[in-house]
């Protein structure tokens, strides 16, 4: 591997995957809560929706380094972040009511 085939972005990428990526998992995590069986008051649902961060953080972060760059990674997982996040706060309010 020559020197001008190493890429610099591996900073970006992988805090992308560790910020962004655990902000979606938390925003997935949310919605499935709401929306999962027996909604947010089911028994002993508590305890899977913390694992249920780990099952999609993890993925989140290995294949963040499939990205072309760091920008665009930060781009693709913030934005999918946002809008998890925005329909969580959507569904917890009962709509734009």
């Amino acid at each position: 591997m020559a020197a001008r085939d190493f890429r610099y972005d591996w900073w970006s990428k992988s805090l992308s995957g560790i910020i962004a990526g655990f902000l979606l998992a938390l925003g997935i995590s949310g919605l499935f809560a709401w929306w999962g069986p027996g909604g947010i008051d089911a028994t002993n649902k508590v305890q899977f929706n913390m694992w249920l961060i780990v099952l999609v953080w993890v993925p989140l972060l290995a294949t963040v380094y499939l990205f072309r760059n760091g920008v665009r990674a930060w781009l693709v997982l913030g934005s999918l972040a946002l809008i998890s996040h925005t329909a969580l706060y959507f569904v917890r309010t009962g709509g734009m009511a």
